[in-house]
């Protein structure tokens, strides 16, 4: 009787760039003072984020995007609060 070894698999984990870049982006929108600080965190940690998700067992590529996206839009709006 032959035992084949099972390849065990471990599940694709989200990176903790990606984690970092969406807590600041949803910061962003709950606090105020620190939007423009918060957004270059957030992109920062987006991009490592979305790079470290071309790896084949790190997720998170679409989460840093998004963070990305939004944390752009939060410094427009940002910007606007100080023209107007």
């Amino acid at each position: 009787m032959s035992t084949t070894p099972t390849a065990s698999r471990e599940r694709p984990s989200f990176s903790i760039p990606s984690i970092v870049a969406i807590v600041a982006t949803l910061l962003i929108f709950f606090t105020e003072g620190y939007d423009v600080l918060l957004a270059i965190v957030a992109i920062v940690a987006g991009v490592i984020g979305g790079l470290l998700a071309l790896a084949p067992g790190i997720r998170g590529g679409i989460t840093s995007i998004l963070s990305v996206i939004l944390a752009l839009l939060a410094i427009v709006v940002s910007l606007f609060q100080v023209v107007l």
